[in-house]
């Protein structure tokens, strides 16, 4: 099963370099950020990334990482509100109080994503790339539509992965 994976996950970064590799002299290059609502790993969350921009003519090769933020699993800790009103983190296994922090369920993966998409002037940016995070390799299309020169809204939808947000280069 491993070997498998790491066949999965290198092929796609081989193929990446190859297409890259002839286009190099005539690439425009950009640094991109993205701000994504989105589902993975079976949750809700967001993705925060920033990425390069390789381009040559209307086609554009993007490395991108980031974090997945979202909500994590760890119900050890809850919050107890009193009849004062007044609000406590707790630990539900020995009763005693806690540290507020500990009632911050926020958990945050790291992913690397590649695309490979081409420009249709004034109308949109079409392609598809690839997602790793976890172990797991999930393929994807993507669609941008700008709204200006610079930042434009996006979409990607794949097998058990979908986002939504924006992305601005500079």
């Amino acid at each position: 099963m491993g070997v498998i994976l790491f066949i999965k996950k290198y092929t796609a970064v081989a193929i990446a370099a190859a297409i890259a590799f002839p286009c190099a002299p005539a690439m425009a290059n950009d640094v991109m950020i993205e701000a994504n609502a989105a589902r993975a790993h079976d949750r809700w969350g967001g993705e925060l990334g920033i990425g390069y921009t390789l381009t040559a003519g209307r086609f554009a090769l993007r490395p991108i990482v980031g974090a997945f933020i979202y909500k994590g699993d760890n119900d050890r800790y809850y919050e107890d509100t009193f009849s004062n009103g007044q609000t406590r983190c707790r630990d539900s296994q020995t009763g005693q109080f806690a540290k507020d922090s500990e009632c911050d369920d926020t958990a945050v993966k790291a992913y690397g994503k590649i695309e490979a998409t081409y420009s249709i002037p004034h109308f949109a940016e079409i392609g598809g790339g690839v997602r790793f995070s976890s172990d797991k390799v999930r393929p994807y299309g993507t669609v941008g539509l700008p709204l200006g020169p610079r930042f434009s809204i996006k979409g990607n939808a794949g097998p058990k992965y979908y986002a939504l947000g924006i992305k601005a280069g500079f």
